[in-house]
Parts: C-alpha cells; sequence; structure tokens
C-alpha cells in the first residue's frame, strides 16, 4: 500500500510540475474591499475568447431550448424581480474588473424546481424559478446568490478549471506512459490527482465567490448577512445530504456559513453607507 501511495503522490507532483509549465500567471480582477489577490495560472491552451464563444453558444441553446418548453421567462413578476436585482449588481462589477462593465449581460428566469442558479462567462446569467420559490428568497438573498454566480464569471473561474483539467490529462498521460502505469495505477493517479488538487482548486473558487458576492451585493445595497441565511436555509431543503468535504467541489455548509459570517461582517460598512 506505501509504494501505491509513493506512486501516487510522484504522479501529482510529476503532473502537477506540467501544470505549472504550460500556463501563464494572471490576475483577473482587482483586489475589491476584501483582498481577492490570489494569483491564477491559466492554460495557454485554453484562450479567454475561446471560452467567451463556447459560453455564448452554450447559453443561446439553452435559452432555445427552454423557450420551445415554455419555461423561459414564463412568469413575468418574477423575471422583472430577478432582473431589477440584477440591475442594481451588476454596475459594481468595475470594482473587481473595468472590462466587465461593457460586457453583453444577460438575465434569464427559466421555470424549473431545480435549486440552482449560474452565470457563464461574460455575463450570461441564469436563475431557476425553483431556487427562489422553494426557498422563499427574500431580494437580499437573491442578491447573495447572484453575486455569488456573477463572481466566478468575473474570476473566470470556468476558464481556470478547463485549463487544470486539459493540462492534468495531459500530465497524467504522460505520467502514465513514461512509468508504464497500468489501468489500475492509472486510475489510483486519477483519484490521487482529483483529491490533492482538483478538488480543494473547486472548493476554494467557491470560497472566492462567495466572499466577491457578498461584496456586490452589499455595493448594491443589499444587506451581506443575507448570503448566511442562503445557506441555512439550503442546508434545511437538502436535509444537510453530502459526502466528506474533502471529497466534494463545494465546502460544506457549515464551512460556508462560517466563513460568510465574518465577510459579511467586513463588508457592512459599504452596505450601510
Amino acid at each position: 500500500m506505501s509504494d501505491v501511495r509513493t506512486l501516487g503522490r510522484r504522479i501529482v507532483i510529476f503532473s502537477t510540475v506540467v501544470l505549472l509549465v504550460a500556463c501563464t500567471t494572471v490576475q483577473t480582477t482587482k483586489p475589491g474591499a476584501i483582498g481577492i489577490d490570489r494569483k491564477q495560472r491559466m492554460s495557454t491552451l485554453v484562450s479567454a475568447a475561446e471560452m467567451q464563444k463556447g459560453a455564448n453558444e452554450a447559453y443561446a441553446q439553452v435559452l432555445s431550448g427552454e423557450r420551445q418548453k415554455g419555461a423561459l421567462n414564463s412568469d413575468a413578476g418574477l423575471t422583472r424581480r430577478v432582473r431589477a436585482i440584477a440591475g442594481a449588481i451588476i454596475p459594481q462589477v468595475g470594482v473587481y474588473r473595468d472590462d466587465a462593465r461593457s460586457w453583453d449581460w444577460q438575465v434569464n428566469v427559466i421555470q424549473s424546481d431545480q435549486l440552482n442558479a449560474w452565470a457563464m462567462p461574460g455575463g450570461k446569467i441564469a436563475f431557476y424559478s425553483g431556487i427562489i420559490e422553494k426557498l422563499e428568497l427574500t431580494d437580499a438573498e437573491i442578491a447573495a446568490i447572484m453575486g455569488h454566480e456573477i463572481a466566478h464569471a468575473l474570476r473566470e473561474h470556468s476558464r481556470e478549471r478547463a485549463s487544470e483539467q486539459q493540462l492534468a490529462n495531459i500530465g497524467l498521460g504522460v505520467a502514465g506512459a513514461v512509468l508504464g502505469l497500468g489501468s489500475g495505477a492509472s486510475q489510483l493517479a486519477q483519484m490521487a490527482y482529483a483529491t490533492a488538487v482538483s478538488l480543494p482548486h473547486s472548493r476554494g473558487h467557491e470560497t472566492e465567490a462567495d466572499r466577491m458576492g457578498v461584496e456586490l451585493a452589499a455595493r448594491a445595497g443589499y444587506d451581506p448577512r443575507a448570503a448566511i441565511s442562503v445557506w441555512q436555509k439550503m442546508a434545511r431543503a437538502t436535509g444537510g445530504k453530502g459526502g466528506p468535504e474533502f471529497l466534494s467541489t463545494h465546502p460544506s455548509n457549515a464551512t460556508r456559513i462560517k466563513d460568510l459570517q465574518k465577510y459579511s461582517a467586513r463588508v457592512m460598512p459599504l452596505y450601510k453607507r
């Protein structure tokens, strides 16, 4: 077993070296009041333009499908409400990156029971009616979720994940060939990379988006403490289901709530102002 673990560590190190060599260091956003200053590594093989093009095509495809089902913006009142909140938050994005002010922002509401919302690169936002209705969200709670999703777009987290995955695949493939790994060892290598590198990075993205989200909401005039109640509601709605945090792409509800208590307090002066 110790030999297997050693092999796993060697492959993780090897793949990480490949990742570092084939990447460029970028700073996608300004630190903002909360101080997001983590340098990001993007693959030279994954361009922002390609990600934007893919996002535009995917978003148009999603909207087309939902429109055909009659589920796109079918509740006019709910759509106006969500777009009004977006109208308050989007002007605040310049605190993190100036170019985002001129993005082609689009906000749509999809009729669905899903507890979900997302934002694609370039400001393409979708809210599912289920998350608003089932959790009985206030405007401030919608703003907290929207700020979080917008933060993912501002930080280009999807591009960062794509870069990491692409280069990890290359690194693991080369390592497997060089070390003559069989299928079992290759699967171990993939698991080792995921638990040691990929999943922690994904959880880090969620934490960054949480922290940036409360600042965006506070600057837009929404109580940042609403982010705490969102995750309290989410925990009740899901019954606290989920596996160990270290095997998850997202922090646990308890971890998020604790972190948001700290960062919502930090941006309260922005809200009060």
